[in-house]
């Protein structure tokens, strides 16, 4: 038996960035899953490193529940204080 995804990473282009028209090229994002918090985390890494924005958590029905929403994903991935 395999173990279940249980955390996700939403993640996507920065929305404050612009285009050097101006223009909204319809960003969208994206979401990933993953077995383990490790992993989410590493991922989340790569993602901000690309200057993109992400959010993470737990998947339901994993207890407790977690949120780790945009302003607190660099430290909770190790990037920051």
């Amino acid at each position: 038996m395999t173990q279940p995804d249980i955390w996700y990473v939403t993640f996507g282009p920065d929305e404050a960035v612009k285009t050097d028209d101006g223009a909204d090229r319809g960003r969208v994002r994206s979401t990933r899953t993953f077995k383990t918090e490790v992993d989410a985390r590493l991922f989340a890494t790569q993602i901000l490193a690309k200057g993109w924005t992400a959010s993470a958590g737990t998947l339901n029905p994993h207890q407790p529940k977690q949120v780790v929403g945009p302003a607190e994903v660099e430290r909770w991935a190790g990037l920051g204080e």
